[in-house]
């Protein structure tokens, strides 16, 4: 990675609809424009983000997606209102900080959440992408959700089953999604905080087998960023990202044109490779690159992989 840097300009983009997105730019105020699109959905920008990019050649922008992160209101308060926070809402907010910063056009890069949402944008806005970096790809279909949430826990019998046991009885052979976004959004603060450690100690397990799949990889984060995560992903996912099955696989030729790299580890349980493979074979200008030794939280090699993407398209 590069040396650290820090952000020459930032701010709080008004969406217009009492949102307030908190976005910052890093790098040469010259160089080529890129977006950085991060996961969960709910993590928030993190600061080795920035790291990927030549700061020479970059000029990199990076945004808390609505409700987490340093974006206000936030996700960890009950009383937050998420009902404007879609996936049709985050395009509709990277198109216009993409206007508010003067770009016409800019590289993506971001993975897993955040390679969902780099799709529903660029094909709702191809004129706008000049490349995109992918890594640990996703497409949020409803079969990759019922993977993650209920098919990956057939390795972990035990852990899976202590996720189920986390909502009440009556949700348990139903809508678990469902039912921890309920929980999540409980005003009562113990409710939330016991549905958020059990979310995120199942999240804990699927990755544990992983060379950085520490344990607490995603438990261990502030109070507010860990409510806020799993509030923001159950709101999400219980609703399919609010997209029509399949409907990104199927809308890949609005990407031709737009070179792209699919960076994915072979044992990423997660996010199965397949659905890198699918999207590969349907956008002629993506190279898939497999990492053998990688899983979703990657690994050395995967992180030569991401640096010699970028740095490929750089000066493109």
């Amino acid at each position: 990675m590069y040396p650290p840097i820090e952000p020459y300009e930032h701010g709080m983009l008004d969406t217009g609809d009492g949102n307030l997105v908190y976005w910052e730019v890093c790098g040469n105020p010259h160089g080529k424009p890129a977006l950085v699109v991060h996961g969960g959905p709910g993590s928030g920008c993190s600061t080795g983000a920035r790291r990927w990019f030549d700061p020479e050649r970059y000029r990199i922008v990076l945004f808390d997606q609505r409700n987490c992160g340093r974006s206000r209101p936030h996700a960890s308060d009950p009383a937050t209102d998420l009902s404007t926070n879609t996936t049709h809402h985050l395009v509709a907010d990277m198109e216009l900080l993409r206007e508010h910063l003067g770009i016409g056009k800019w590289l993506l890069y971001g993975g897993s959440w955040g390679s969902t949402l780099m799709l529903a944008y660029a094909e709702a806005h191809p004129e706008r992408v000049s490349e995109m970096v992918f890594t640990g790809v996703t497409m949020t279909r409803r079969s990759e959700i019922d993977w993650l949430y209920r098919g990956v826990g057939r390795f972990f019998p035990e852990e899976w089953e202590r996720f189920r046991q986390g909502v009440p009885e009556a949700d348990r052979d139903g809508d678990l999604l469902a039912a921890y976004a309920r929980l999540t959004s409980d005003p009562d603060q113990k409710v939330r905080e016991k549905a958020t450690a059990d979310w995120l100690e199942w999240e804990d397990a699927v990755i544990s087998l992983e060379s950085n799949g520490k344990p607490g990889a995603y438990s261990d984060r502030p109070d507010e960023a860990r409510l806020a995560m799993v509030r923001i992903c159950s709101h999400y996912f219980s609703n399919a990202a609010w997209l029509e099955e399949g409907v990104l696989l199927r809308e890949a030729g609005r990407l031709a044109g737009i070179p792209g790299v699919l960076i994915h580890g072979r044992m990423d349980l997660s996010g199965p490779l397949h659905t890198a493979w699918q999207l590969a074979q349907a956008w002629p200008e993506a190279k898939l690159v497999v990492v053998e030794d990688s899983g979703h939280t990657g690994s050395t090699t995967f992180g030569q992989e991401i640096r010699a993407a970028l740095d490929g398209f750089a000066d493109r």
